[in-house]
């Protein structure tokens, strides 16, 4: 794992590097940002009782999430990931076993769907790879703060309108993430999870 690693930590959001690790990595490989599926199940299972939803899952990599919340009953997903090496290894990964999934190669900010075509869209790690950029936490980049605005602004836009679910999954405490996920037309909900480490788990609803 240590070949794989970033030199620098804001090489976690470039092409380049998820590209070059995903070559690197055994295909058969998945790594997991924060929580696996048996942790946080029984939330996700709240926010989306109706395991019929179009799902949106946004920089899938090659995390075990998705094939989890298929052989839980999830069956209409959606995933995507601008790294066009993982996307080809998960399509070829799953098409047998879970055929009515779907890869697509796509940047988070720039989604490539129709407005009001999804129920549901989650985000576990995505946005946090895009904050690891050199800069104060407190007052983000530019670029940072263009970058997140821009996936919250297509996730909402791609969500069926009064109906739609933005999971957000992360480590980031909400007065850092508050500013991107609190829209006028949306409600905001966040759930606390752990005990000594905590995680956040923001529902977005618009």
């Amino acid at each position: 794992m240590s070949g794989i690693l970033p030199q620098k930590n804001e090489e976690y959001g470039t092409r380049e590097y998820w590209d070059q690790r995903y070559n690197q990595e055994p295909e058969d490989a998945t790594f997991d940002w924060f929580k696996k599926y048996e942790d946080v199940a029984h939330l996700l299972r709240d926010a989306v009782p109706d395991k019929t939803s179009r799902i949106l899952m946004l920089g899938c990599g090659n995390s075990t999430l998705s094939q989890d919340m298929y052989d839980d009953g999830y069956k209409n997903i959606v995933n995507i990931d601008y790294s066009s090496v993982v996307v080809d290894q998960m399509r070829a990964r799953h098409q047998s076993a879970r055929p009515e999934m779907k890869w697509y190669e796509m940047d988070i900010r720039k989604l490539e769907f129709e407005a009001d075509s999804f129920d549901v869209a989650i985000d576990k790690g995505t946005m946090d790879a895009m904050m690891t950029a050199k800069g104060d936490v407190w007052d983000p980049p530019q670029h940072v703060i263009d970058d997140c605005t821009k996936e919250v602004d297509e996730v909402l836009r791609v969500l069926r309108t009064g109906k739609g679910v933005f999971l957000y999954l992360t480590f980031g405490q909400p007065h850092f993430r508050r500013r991107y996920l609190a829209r006028p037309d949306t409600s905001l909900e966040i759930k606390e999870i752990g005990d000594a480490f905590h995680y956040y788990l923001y529902i977005v609803r618009n």
